[in-house]
């Protein structure tokens, strides 16, 4: 048999851990399907005397990341430390100078530095993986490179976080409110202590960011990403969704517009007749719309030592194969810096709800202000009577397709109406 590809773990946390169980328990799998076996002969981490639930016998261990980009013995480096900069990036940087190979979890730091540790892989001769690095175990970067690479992508889209996912398929289960659900999270351990990455829209973001530069041939381009999160999605937004049949979702949307391409995070209404509707809990979902494929769909665990392991072992499989293409399809020389598509030129329906004094000629009010500015109105929900001259009712407003700046301008307008007691909350519909 061929000699073993020699890997290098950096990190022994979740991902990392996953990664070694994963390589030893299907050892003669691998080596039966590659070629070759792949072995860990070492690994990293910060306490090297943390017990453990994974076999390190055998491996050897180094409390600095550095020795496994230097080390003669390792043809290839995982890094599943995370950060996107310091370590990580000095790691990922000194393993491809020294000729490694590289396989990474790390979106941040390709979000942020992608196209860059891709030329230098591409000059050096190494080979890239990130499969890992978005929707875990989902095999969507492959896809991309591989499955659809006769296509012209015209538009992708996805739920890529599964903290929020979750939170919002529990919001709709249970009629509860944002903070009950994601206190209750926090403790199941399905968001941090601090879920700001998530519930922010960022950790979406990255992932998109890196979608978007492989299904469209442009260096990745996080800063060009519009990102909102979840924070202002209350139950009563869940219950009106409901209501006018749409789901709520925290998407990431890409497409290729004559104005440039267009990246965007944000909850958005999808209808409860569409597949991705019915993605719940803490599943992943990425459909890319193809030229020639017409809709793929993939949909799997987005997190997790076991699918995320099973996405960064795929990469080696292909290391071990000599498998190598361009990480984002085509070469680094070829990639295309095409510029921003602003989401001010977005055209679709929108959802308002707003809390307004329930008193006369309020709702004139309203509509006066979407009538000067082109918006022209679907539907109109209000559900209730106020008990006294103060209180609040909701009332939701659905549009017809029209230009997201007209409709921000819309909302300004609204929000300084004196009826108007709270800022309204404004969710794009998609229509897929």
């Amino acid at each position: 048999m061929s000699q073993p590809l020699r890997v290098g773990v950096a990190g022994l946390g979740t991902v990392g851990g996953g990664v070694v169980r994963l390589l030893r328990e299907q050892a003669d799998l691998l080596a039966l399907r590659c070629g070759r076996p792949i072995v860990v002969v070492a690994a990293s981490a910060r306490d090297l005397k943390k017990k453990r639930d994974v076999d390190l016998s055998g491996i050897r261990l180094e409390s600095d990341p550095m020795a496994l980009a230097t080390a003669k013995d390792i043809d290839v480096v995982v890094e599943v430390m995370g950060g996107s900069d310091g370590p990580a990036r000095q790691l990922v940087e000194a393993a491809i100078a020294n000729g490694k190979s590289l396989v990474t979890a790390n979106k941040a730091l390709l979000a942020l530095h992608g196209a860059e540790i891709a030329r230098l892989a591409e000059a050096k001769g190494t080979l890239l993986g990130f499969e890992a690095s978005v929707a875990g175990g989902i095999p969507i970067i492959k896809a991309l490179r591989e499955g659809l690479v006769g296509n012209r992508v015209k538009r992708l889209y996805g739920i890529l976080n599964g903290t929020c996912n979750y939170i919002l398929t529990t919001m709709r289960e249970t009629k509860r409110d944002f903070g009950d659900v994601l206190a209750e999270a926090q403790k199941l351990g399905y968001a941090e202590a601090d879920p700001s990455f998530d519930i922010d829209g960022v950790d979406a973001a990255h992932k998109l960011s890196i979608l978007a530069a492989a299904a469209f041939g442009a260096p990745v381009n996080f800063a060009g990403v519009h990102v909102e999160g979840i924070r202002r999605v209350g139950a009563l937004d869940i219950a009106f969704a409901e209501e006018l049949e749409y789901r709520i979702k925290l998407l990431g949307v890409a497409r290729e517009t004559e104005n440039g391409i267009e990246q965007r995070v944000h909850p958005c209404m999808v209808s409860n007749k569409t597949p991705i509707a019915h993605v719940d809990g803490v599943f992943n979902a990425v459909v890319v719309e193809g030229d020639f494929v017409g809709t793929a769909m993939f949909q799997g665990r987005g997190a997790g030592a076991g699918p995320t392991a099973s996405a960064v072992v795929a990469d080696l499989v292909d290391v071990a194969r000599g498998h190598g293409l361009p990480p984002f399809v085509v070469p680094t020389a070829k990639l295309s810096a095409k510029p921003v598509a602003s989401i001010e030129k977005r055209r679709g329906a929108y959802y308002m709800r707003l809390m307004v004094l329930d008193r006369p000629g309020v709702i004139a009010d309203i509509t006066a202000a979407l009538r000067d500015e082109n918006v022209s109105l679907e539907s109109m929900l209000q559900h209730g009577r106020s008990h006294g001259p103060n209180d609040s009712v909701p009332v939701v407003l659905v549009t017809h397709e029209t230009e997201e700046l007209a409709m921000r301008r819309a909302v300004t307008r609204i929000a300084a109406l004196n009826t108007v007691i709270e800022p309204p909350n404004l969710i794009r519909i998609e229509d897929f």
